[in-house]
């Protein structure tokens, strides 16, 4: 795989995380978009672990 993409990837992942964490630590947190997030930063694991 290109380093890019990796870095690509890893950049996604993080910005996830940060959004993830933003959200929960708003008053009244949305379960349906932590879900959401959740399985989007999973899905990039994925990604970034099989290449």
């Amino acid at each position: 795989m290109e380093t890019s993409h990796a870095q690509a990837l890893q950049q996604k992942h993080q910005g996830l995380d940060r959004r993830l964490r933003e959200e929960l630590n708003r008053p009244a947190p949305d379960s349906a978009k932590i879900q959401a997030l959740k399985k989007e930063k999973l899905r990039l694991k994925e990604a970034i672990s099989l290449n």
